[in-house]
């Protein structure tokens, strides 16, 4: 189809309710208010299908452009190394959490154990870009495949500089409770002698509470830790 067509597909699954819903998380896109799994299917289709020509017409105006792009990334049977040019290209579109976390769920060759350490050293070029949605990107990515033994103390050496940036330090908080799930005394450690200001602070230990993983004797201690 062409990108008129596209666009009618796009707006023939419109839900409006969900879109005024979705309006109230996104404030940084225009949206139509198509749900996930429809996008998923369509990105998976044109995966299959003539996708760098997607790629090459895709105007990247609304929420479900930029999403749909970067689920494509994920389904696409791609080595790493035939997949990066394309996702350098994708990245500097990401403008909200919910195009970046998705996408990043998505990516399932950040887990392949062939080219793991090469994604690694990508995303810590991601940490250090001046943009804090691509940090973002890189500290979400780290959260869904590289809370492991092998990187786990590199994780922590990499949280101790980032951007005064919301987005970025709720994903950090996030990353580091789920470190907290899997390397309990490590996440202590790094905790009691981390430079992280008072706010992701306290918001990392917000989210580890809040996790149904973490006993109630446990919870008590870790409201103790709070910093005021």
């Amino acid at each position: 189809m062409n990108y008129s067509e596209f666009l009618d597909k796009l707006y023939s699954l419109q839900d409006i309710k969900y879109k005024e819903f979705q309006s109230k998380l996104i404030l940084s896109s225009e949206l139509i208010g198509v749900r996930t799994c429809e996008l998923k299917k369509i990105s998976k289709k044109i995966a299959k299908g003539n996708y760098l020509e997607f790629f090459k017409l895709n105007r990247h105006k609304l929420y479900e452009e930029d999403l749909i792009h970067g689920l494509v990334l994920g389904y696409l049977k791609l080595d790493f190394k035939k997949l990066k040019p394309l996702l350098d290209d994708f990245i500097p579109y990401i403008n909200n959490w919910a195009v970046c976390d998705l996408t990043c769920s998505n990516l399932k060759i950040f887990n392949d154990s062939k080219t793991k350490d090469i994604c690694f050293r990508e995303i810590k070029k991601y940490l250090k870009n001046k943009n804090p949605w691509i940090n973002r990107f890189g500290y979400v990515l780290l959260l869904n495949y590289f809370i492991e033994d092998k990187y786990i103390d590199q994780i922590f050496g990499l949280l101790n500089e980032y951007k005064d940036d919301y987005y970025v330090k709720m994903s950090i908080a996030w990353l580091i409770s789920m470190c907290y799930i899997k390397y309990k005394d490590k996440t202590i450690m790094y905790l009691k002698n981390s430079n992280l200001d008072n706010w992701t602070y306290n918001k990392t230990i917000q989210k580890i509470i809040e996790s149904n993983r973490v006993g109630s004797d446990e919870k008590l201690v870790l409201k103790n830790m709070k910093k005021k």
